[in-house]
């Protein structure tokens, strides 16, 4: 598979590097000498100096004999041009943009047309918006990723001293949970990722990866022990695009909403847009303001400012006066192992979002999506099987799987299934697959090809 990459940015750069080391083959172009030897430097890719809006430097990347291009500069009017001249040069390619203007989302359909013909547009503020919802409910775990629609879900969270879990093998785990229908599907020590057997004991502190249906996850989170918190008083702070479309998403809801936002106009479009959620214009790191606010009351900040040292200092802050979770939205990849260890509780980032919706269209038509555990040393992979594919038909304790992956859950029509080694994968079954990082291009190679997108 040939992939031309168009911006070598941050979101450029991580998108190379996990496609090099599934060996396919990558060509990033970017005008910047700087950002391209980086790439060179640390990536086995070609590089290719020149604006990726030249059509003669599109041809001297081979853009036609590629698979797919993705067009990720900061700029989207660059992005619409690249995809302009791939139509052209190289028509029926599949063509990924990564747009974030509000004027250019809303005509989705238009740009799927001639003469851009885009395959997928991504969105990372919209991306960032899901994922702090989703964070929203289930605000005591550390990471929470939705599947098949969000039927079903994985959680990461640390097993406390008091959990009726603790020492168990997790072969006696169907004695302890009674009818709860979950899977552990992996454990998460001292930073060393744990792919469990049923001889293995689950410990205090662990970080717990669990699938269950979301129907379920309340009760299951019960078994983790601690108190299972809901929320009721939020604080947003940042009024740009995404602290607006999350204000939006949350102004018809049992929450008690407010947004801070530092500049006079911008507040007075906020509050003239929003009905219930309470804006204030405002420094999200004015300790005088928070506390005249009561932060000590709310449930979860939720900061999202541009600016991510503002965004720091406002979670710890927030943490200091008393708010019970922190969620900072956080760009740059050498701060994100930093800012949870400080004592922020979750980081959201569209740079990161925009990586994992391209990944997941890359994968469509083998894998549907992609998300990695904490550490990025594990992904969980999700298929639909189809009647030719090799884990079909087979129980799966007799499937010849790489080692270091675990069939995690089947979707059977409306019928979610938790296996175990005499489940049979049937045709059209959904599956969700975790595979240690180094197997992942094994697992896909067992796929054999032969799985469609949902």
């Amino acid at each position: 598979m040939k992939i031309v990459i168009v911006g070598a940015g941050e979101v450029g750069f991580h998108i190379a590097q996990r496609l090099a080391l599934e060996n396919k083959e990558v060509v990033v172009i970017d005008k910047d000498p700087e950002a391209l030897k980086r790439v060179s430097e640390h990536l086995d890719v070609q590089i290719l100096q020149g604006s990726g809006s030249n059509p003669q430097v599109l041809e001297e990347a081979g853009i036609k004999s590629a698979e797919t291009v993705l067009a990720v500069t900061n700029s989207d009017e660059a992005n619409l041009i690249v995809c302009f001249f791939v139509s052209f040069l190289a028509p029926g390619i599949p063509k990924v943009a990564r747009i974030r203007s509000e004027e250019y989302n809303a005509y989705r359909e238009a740009l799927a047309q001639d003469p851009l013909n885009i395959t997928m547009v991504i969105n990372p503020d919209v991306e960032v918006v899901n994922s702090v919802l989703r964070y929203m409910s289930a605000p005591d775990v550390e990471e929470i990723n939705e599947f098949a629609g969000g039927r079903i879900v994985m959680v990461g969270k640390y097993l406390q001293p008091d959990s009726p879990l603790k020492d168990l093998r997790l072969v006696h785990l169907p004695e302890k949970i009674g009818r709860k229908r979950l899977i552990i599907a992996a454990l998460m020590r001292e930073g060393q990722l744990i792919i469990p057997k049923g001889t293995d004991k689950i410990k205090a502190h662990d970080l717990v990866y669990v699938v269950c249906e979301k129907k379920d996850l309340e009760q299951i989170l019960k078994l983790f022990g601690g108190q299972v918190h809901s929320l009721r008083n939020i604080l947003i702070v940042g009024g740009g695009k995404i602290g607006l479309g999350l204000a939006t998403a949350l102004d018809n809801k049992h929450y008690n909403t407010k947004l801070i936002e530092s500049d006079p106009e911008r507040s007075q479009y906020l509050a003239a847009r929003l009905n219930r959620v309470i804006v204030l214009h405002g420094d999200g790191t004015d300790q005088e303001l928070l506390e005249q606010e009561n932060i000590g009351s709310m449930d979860m900040v939720i900061t999202v400012t541009g600016e991510e040292e503002l965004n720091i200092l406002s979670c710890l802050l927030a943490k200091r006066l008393g708010a019970y979770k922190t969620l900072a939205r956080i760009n740059k990849f050498a701060y994100m192992s930093l800012v949870q260890t400080v004592g922020i509780d979750h980081i959201v980032s569209t740079r990161l979002a925009a990586i994992y919706s391209i990944l997941h269209y890359i994968r469509r038509g083998r894998v549907l999506s992609i998300v990695s555990l904490k550490g990025e040393q594990a992904e969980v992979l999700e298929a639909i099987a189809l009647e030719t594919s090799d884990i079909v038909g087979t129980p799966l304790r007799e499937l010849k799987f790489p080692a270091g992956a675990l069939i995690l859950c089947i979707l059977r029509g409306e019928e979610v299934i938790i296996p175990t080694g005499d489940s049979v994968i049937q045709p059209q079954d959904r599956i969700m697959i975790l595979s240690t990082r180094k197997n992942i291009p094994l697992v896909e190679k067992s796929l054999m090809v032969k799985l469609e997108y949902f």
